[in-house]
This record gives structure tokens, sequence and C-alpha cells, in this order.
């Protein structure tokens, strides 16, 4: 109901009535901070809910959390603008510093620090001019860190086994590389499915690439060539594949790759990275493999050149060799003189042979007469007599020694027996020993011992204090 509620209450409370015989005052309500930001805020949300702005971005900055904080300028003001995690994954663009863009959103504001911001849902570029631009922009920056130099391309291999396809399941652009691939050569093709437009698809190519590659090497299901493809369409559709991201793992491939992306007309910036650019998924395909029918034509007439080659070598080397055979003259009969000298040296080596063992049989005989008993018999008497000999002076000298060490013997027998303290005993002297058997010889030890043994020549006495 209007003016219902004269004094616009911020939380939509009905006005308080004065007091009775209270002063009736024109001055403006009063609010409280948090009163009035909740108030512009309404207001600001509810007048623009649904808006565009065009502008060029700045200040980009993406915080830990995932959210994109940016601003919008043009020549007479700034805006703030935020672009939640969600909603940046979905962009079909990627925000950069200095791109021209219209983007859409709701406004609101932000009561921390009294400002007012654009929340984006949305995000595309301002006009094909600026799109070009950007991409001219990121092709010289991609260029001058070496991406698209001649020297890092590899080279296509003639005849791969496997064949990797990166590319849409559904579209026209898989059968078409098949049918061209079974026409000329048919081989083995993994296909790798990934969206080829809109949000993600950049990603997607990227990591299809990058999952080619991580195939171990030496595995049948590593291809030998990656051709990433996709049908023509605006520049905007081809987006995905002018992506930073993409032109990386395509540099970065290990794998030999063909881009295959829109009409012979279409550019992309994969183009200038990949390995070899095909003007249409077609073409290549038909660069990929030879065709077949053509390969074994060159094959068979390669095969035919060779026979025919073979065939004139054999017949000129054939005539050569019959002139040089004319020239060495008749192999028999120079084998028979070979044979006839060979025969007359086996005869005298023969002859030789037996002359040799009889000269050594006569020599043999001479010294076998030479040959006698007597003076070996001789010698053996000689030693055996001073064998003898020598026998008996070894006996005499054996008795002699032995005898002077029995008399040597004698003689310290009875010396020892002379100096016993046994024969000291005999002429009337006595031994002392304490309790150890120790021998005490002072009468200052005899005084300090408790118990002592005196022994006689007949026995011991023990002697007790």
């Amino acid at each position: 109901m209007p003016g219902l509620f004269d004094n616009d209450d911020p939380f939509g409370l009905p006005p308080v009535p004065p007091a009775p015989g209270a002063p009736v005052s024109n001055a403006p309500p009063e609010f409280t901070v948090s009163e009035l930001s909740n108030k512009l805020k309404r207001v600001i949300e509810g007048e623009f809910s649904f808006v565009r702005v065009r502008g060029e971005i700045s200040k980009v900055t993406v915080a830990k959390s995932g959210h994109l904080y940016s601003a919008l300028k043009d020549d007479g003001a700034v805006i703030d603008a935020i672009c939640w995690k969600g909603t940046l994954s979905k962009l079909g663009i990627k925000p950069e510093e200095g791109m021209d863009v219209v983007c859409t959103g709701r406004l609101t504001t932000y009561p921390g620090r009294s400002n007012y911001q654009l929340i984006i849902e949305t995000m595309e570029l301002a006009g094909q001019g600026a799109l070009l631009k950007m991409l001219e922009d990121r092709k010289k920056k991609l260029a001058a860190e070496g991406l698209f130099d001649d020297a890092r391309k590899k080279k296509i291999p003639f005849l791969p086994n496997v064949i990797g396809v990166v590319t849409s399941p559904t579209g026209a652009v898989i059968r078409d590389i098949m049918h061209r691939l079974n026409e000329r050569f048919p081989r083995r093709v993994l296909l790798w499915p990934v969206i080829v437009q809109g949000a993600g698809a950049a990603q997607a190519v990227a990591q299809a690439i990058a999952g080619f590659n991580s195939i171990p090497e030496g595995s049948p299901d590593r291809p030998d060539v990656i051709i990433v493809a996709r049908g023509g369409g605006s520049l905007e559709d081809l987006m995905p594949f002018n992506d930073e991201i993409v032109v990386r793992a395509a540099a970065a491939s290990k794998i030999p790759l063909i881009s295959a992306v829109g009409h012979e007309t279409d550019t992309t910036l994969i183009d200038y990275a990949s390995d070899l650019r095909a003007p249409t998924p077609t073409a290549a395909a038909e660069k990929a493999v030879p065709v077949r029918v053509e390969l074994q034509s060159f094959v068979m007439e390669r095969q035919q050149r060779m026979f025919v080659s073979v065939q004139r070598l054999s017949q000129r080397y054939g005539l050569q060799l019959q002139g040089l055979g004319r020239g060495l003259g008749d192999p028999k009969r120079l084998l028979e003189h070979a044979v006839q000298k060979l025969d007359h040296l086996g005869q005298r080596l023969d002859n030789g042979l037996v002359s040799w063992l009889e000269r050594k049989s006569a020599r043999v005989k001479e010294l076998a007469a030479k040959i006698s008993p007597r003076p070996l018999l001789q010698k053996i008497g000689d030693a055996q007599r001073h064998i003898k000999n020598f026998a008996e002076r070894l006996t005499n000298t054996e008795n002699k020694i032995l005898h002077d060490r029995a008399k040597h013997l004698k003689n310290l027998s009875a010396m020892l027996e002379s100096l016993s303290f046994e024969r000291v005993l005999e002429r009337g002297y006595a031994v002392v020993y304490d309790e150890n058997r120790n021998i005490v010889s002072t009468a200052g030890d005899a005084a300090k011992k408790e118990n002592l043994t005196i022994r006689f020549k007949d026995g011991e006495t023990p002697v007790k204090k």
C-alpha cells in the first residue's frame, strides 16, 4: 500500500508515532552505517540484477580459493569485478590483462569497503578485432619462447603401426579419418575422445596429448603419431586450439603430432607448434600413411628393376670371367705338373725316412756293443766298502761317547749325594719348618710362628708353644 511506511525504514518496520506533545522535526531519518549499507545493497542489486558491461580487463588476480578478482575499465571509469571459481571454469575464454571483453552479470556492493562490484556470469571478447589482437600477442609470446622453431619439429614416420587421434567421438571428423586410412593403408587407431568446443575443451585436448605421451615406450598401445583434429567453425569455436595450454602440450609432445583443425583457410596456434599441419582432418590421414596400392606398385617396380640389374651384372661378370679364363690357360695341365712334383717329393720322403731309420739303428747297435756291466759292478763294490768302513767308525765313536757320558754322570751323582741336606742331617743337624712348610732359619722367625716342625735324620717332630 503506497504511503504506508513514509519513513522507508530499511527493515520494513512501521513508523513510530511521535510522543504526545513532542515537537515535530523535519530532519531526515537517522541510519546506522550497516543499515545504510544494506539499504544501498538492496537498491543496487534490485536495479542492476542483470547487466552487460564492456571494458578492458585489468588487475587480474586469482586467489588461493580459485576465485578471480579483477577490474573493468574504460577511458573514464573503473569497476571492480569478481568471477567465482565455479563460473571461472565455465567461461569460454581465459581472462587476461588488457583483453577487451563484454561481461554479463549483476551488480552488488561490498559493505566492508563501501564499494560496488560486478559479479561476472559470462564473458566474451568484444569483437573479432580484439580476439585477433589477443591471438597475435599470444603467438608472438610463444614464438619468442621457441615453441614454433623448425629445429624442434620431429619427422612423421613413413608407416606408423599405431595412430592416436584426439577429437570428438561423435563428429564426422573421426569417420572421415577412419575412412581415409582404410582406403590408403589400414592401421590401428586409438581414439582419445574429447570435447572440441566450449568450456573445458582446451584442458581436455592438452590432457589427451599428454596422456598419449605418458604411455610407456615399447608398449603396443603407444602411438607412433598423433592427429589432433576438429571440423570447421567460427574463430570463437576454434579458440580451444589457440589456448596456451594446448600449444604447450603440442610442443612438449615426444610423439610426432599432426594438427588438422578447421578448414584449409583456418589457422590456429597449435598448427605452429605441431610437427606437421594438415589443412583438413582427411588430409591429416593422407599425410599419416602412404597409399598401399601405390606402395605395392613402387615395391614391385623396384623389384623388377633389381631383377633386371642382377641379370645384367651376372651376364657381364660371366663374360669377364670367360675372358680372364682364356688368359690363364688350361687348369688341368697346370695341375698335372703339380701332381707329378708331389708324387716325386713323396717318394723321396719315403726313401729318406727309411735311410734315416737305418742309420739310427746302426748307431744304437754300435753304442750297445760298447756298454759293459763290469765298470758299474766295480763302482758298486767300492761304494759298499766305503759304507762298511763308515759304519764301523760310527759304531766305535758312538760307544766311546756313551762311555764318557756315563762316567761323567756317575761323578755328578756322587757329588750331588755328598752335597745333599740329608747327609747333613746324618751328621746331627736338623731342619725347622713352619706350618706352610717354609724353612725357618733364624730364632726371630721361630718366635713369630705358632706351629713348627723339626726334621731329624730319622723323622719329624711337631713343636707347639
